[in-house]
């Protein structure tokens, strides 16, 4: 039951940090054509978990309730495939062929970039 509530919790405060983050970026950008808040939380994830994974696995600084909390939960909850999926379809319904086309190359590339980057940079620390 342990770790279904680590990871729960994780989750929770994962979900509510990509809302906030989601609306950061919308509001700075001001550009309401594209999703910017998923692919920047996606991004940013991938990110945190390549690096941290990478630390996890390089140094073993997480414990396994640790990592089910931070790698599972908190950054599981942060980073979103769904919504990836549901805004790209978003696009595509409203003929928006191009922008569609292009969420799904840049998140997929860069979030790819971003977890070697990540990982990279646990190994140099």
């Amino acid at each position: 039951m342990i770790p279904i509530l680590l990871v729960g919790t994780g989750g929770f405060l994962g979900s509510v940090l990509r809302y906030l983050l989601g609306g950061w970026v919308h509001r700075v950008l001001n550009n309401p054509w594209f999703p910017y808040g998923t692919p920047a939380a996606n991004i940013l994830g991938c990110l945190l978990i390549g690096f941290f994974g990478g630390l996890a696995e390089e140094r073993q600084i997480f414990n396994p309730e640790a990592r089910l909390f931070f790698l599972l939960g908190v950054l599981g909850g942060f980073t979103t495939f769904s919504s990836f999926a549901y805004e790209t379809s978003a696009l595509a319904n409203d003929g928006q062929f191009i922008a569609a086309s292009i969420n799904v190359g840049l998140q997929i590339l860069l979030g790819l970039v971003a977890v070697w980057t990540g990982s990279v940079l646990a190994r140099l620390i």
